[in-house]
């Protein structure tokens, strides 16, 4: 028999990478009931570091705060976008746009906390990610492609929390290098011999210090990796696949590449896929930071969307784009601006989201509270039932006790009939 330690062997298939989909996912899908227009999957296009509401979505031309940007009509009567997203103007009356968005929190961390999972950080327990709880309560994909995929992300894609590590994410960096330690690399009976070694390996195991509820969970993302090493949704990842048109629409850098992958991951069965575009914090140099920022989001969102539509997959995919927080009215010494939480720009659109709205407004001299003011509790729960996924649904924590997947309140009029 071949020789083979379990730390090679474990070195091998990479299965880090695997903490997902086990019978605990069925189990959730079950509690479910999937009618024919609920939405299948959310798409997260995370803007990490904090956008500037002004040169995005909810821009101020002619004002003090309003900087040197410029402002374009949108497709949605009335609305105005920065110039710096022209396609996306275009695309405006499939977007809804919340432009008074108020959070607890202007750190990074704790605002980045704060969005993704809809309660703020609590020493005792470990909330779920949004993209956590869709892969444990959306109703489970046929295949073997995990629910819930990142990319570009480290440590900003939250899991699952006391949810449990089962709804985890899994971690792709740029599509232009999928992910390798799902390709086989040695030859079936190698690879059967390797498994046997293992099954000798784990039964002295389980006579030492693993538990056998943990030994099954272990054994069963063993399996689960088998199975998407053989599967054709492997193929998805492979963006190469579309044609050059579509590849240079969604635009070639790794945000564009993302997007792209993103759609053909929810077309093969994924629940929930969260791209993340960093570099958003901008206390010094805004103005010009922005610009290829805005660019790359520009292409990857308003392609994506045509694409979703295009497909008729946008009514059954739900499109979220976020950051942690937005950026001052004031501009610094530094022709930068700041940390803001009090008044920041949210946009959703397709499944279970009526289109063609913009929620609240903020103050032209930045010194006013926003109008009509959306609390980040309240966004999660819209997301949630949008998915319908009931935001009264409790998981149990650590220590035993309940708790709700959301405190917050649907947004019914954000909400499609």
């Amino acid at each position: 028999m071949e020789s083979l330690s379990r730390r090679h062997f474990l070195g091998t298939l990479s299965l880090a990478s695997f903490g997902w989909w086990t019978s605990r996912a069925l189990a959730g899908a079950e509690r479910l009931s999937a009618g024919p227009s609920r939405p299948k999957s959310l798409i997260i296009l995370w803007l990490d570091g904090g956008p500037s509401q002004l040169e995005t979505f909810d821009p101020h031309p002619g004002t003090t705060i309003g900087g040197p940007g410029k402002a374009v009509a949108t497709s949605l009567a009335g609305a105005q976008f920065s110039e710096l997203l022209p396609r996306l103007a275009e695309e405006a009356s499939s977007l809804s746009v919340i432009r008074s968005m108020v959070s607890a929190e202007g750190d990074h961390a704790r605002g980045r906390y704060f969005l993704k999972t809809g309660y703020r950080p609590n020493p005792s327990v470990a909330y779920p990610s949004l993209g956590s709880i869709c892969a444990s309560e959306l109703p489970e994909a046929e295949g073997a492609l995990p629910p819930y995929i990142t990319f570009m992300s480290g440590r900003e894609a939250l899991g699952g929390g006391d949810l449990g590590e089962t709804y985890d994410p899994f971690r792709v960096w740029d599509p232009i290098h999928p992910p390798q330690d799902v390709v086989r690399r040695v030859a079936p009976g190698r690879m059967n011999r390797r498994l046997r070694s293992l099954e000798l390996i784990d039964g002295n195991v389980r006579r030492g210090r693993r538990s056998r509820e943990a030994l099954a969970l272990r054994r069963e993302q063993f399996d689960n990796a088998l199975a998407l090493m053989d599967s054709p949704q492997l193929d998805a990842f492979k963006i190469e696949e579309e044609p050059a048109r579509t590849r240079e629409a969604y635009g070639e850098t790794p945000f564009g590449r993302s997007c792209l992958a993103a759609r053909r991951l929810v077309e093969s069965g994924a629940r929930a896929v969260e791209v993340k575009l960093g570099g958003w914090d901008t206390h010094a140099n805004n103005f010009d930071l922005h610009k290829p920022l805005c660019e790359s989001l520009d292409a990857g969102f308003s392609s994506l969307l045509r694409d979703l539509r295009e497909r008729d997959m946008l009514d059954s995919t739900l499109v979220l784009c976020a950051g942690e927080f937005g950026r001052t009215p004031k501009i610094n010494g530094l022709d930068g601006r700041d940390h803001w939480p009090k008044g920041f720009s949210v946009a959703m659109a397709g499944g279970g989201i009526r289109p063609g709205q913009v929620i609240g407004a903020t103050d032209p001299e930045g010194t006013k509270s926003p109008t009509d003011p959306v609390q980040v509790s309240d966004l999660f729960a819209t997301v949630l039932t949008a998915l319908a996924i009931d935001p009264a649904v409790e998981f149990v924590t650590r220590d035993g006790r309940p708790i709700r997947l959301s405190e917050g309140t649907p947004l019914e009029r954000l909400l499609a009939t």
